[in-house]
């Protein structure tokens, strides 16, 4: 059986194929030569829009040397967000106004990745302040999308603060709230 996260991940990532058939534009993006990615549908001159698709990691990538160095498991939700597929980010239109998703377009961004959080938990760890995960982006630089790493909320906090509100339950809660209208 499909986990309830893999199932909405799946079809949120479905949403972007499907647009993508109809309107190829939607995925493109600027070359980086400095940046191989499975994604790029084909290479092209630094700087060219060139046709990308979300892939699935072949293999998985793994948090393991993230969680042994902070002695903290991160929580399932996350670890499957991130190691799923390889995607440039995805913009989206959650209940709440815009967000961009975050994601990791090859093995070098995972890595990439997993410092910058390893940097987060440590300054949570530092702030005294419960470890959440980011996941998300909004319009309002200030805000992060995160999540929960004890209870696998999905929450809005301000950079270096406490969460503020708590946005959906789940992680899949809040990817089957998500549309593409208006954002791509």
């Amino acid at each position: 059986m499909i986990p309830p996260l893999q199932f909405s991940l799946d079809a949120f990532i479905d949403k972007y194929r499907n647009r993508a058939k109809k309107h190829p534009e939607v995925l493109s993006i600027e070359f980086d030569d400095e940046w191989p990615s499975p994604c790029y549908q084909k290479r092209g001159e630094n700087g060219e829009m060139v046709p990308w698709m979300p892939v699935e990691q072949q293999p998985k990538g793994s948090f393991k040397g993230t969680e042994e160095a902070l002695g903290l498991s991160l929580h399932a939700d996350f670890q499957c967000f991130f190691t799923s597929y390889y995607s440039f980010h995805l913009p989206a239109i959650a209940p709440q106004g815009r967000c961009e998703l975050l994601q990791v377009c090859s093995e070098a961004d995972f890595d990439r990745l997993q410092e910058n959080v390893i940097g987060h938990l440590l300054m949570k760890k530092r702030l005294k302040q419960s470890p959440t995960l980011f996941i998300g982006l909004t319009d309002d630089d200030d805000y992060l999308i995160s999540l929960d790493n004890h209870s696998g909320e999905v929450v809005l906090e301000r950079v270096g603060k406490e969460p503020e509100k708590v946005l959906a339950a789940d992680l899949a809660t809040f990817l089957d709230s998500l549309t593409l209208e208006q954002a791509l």
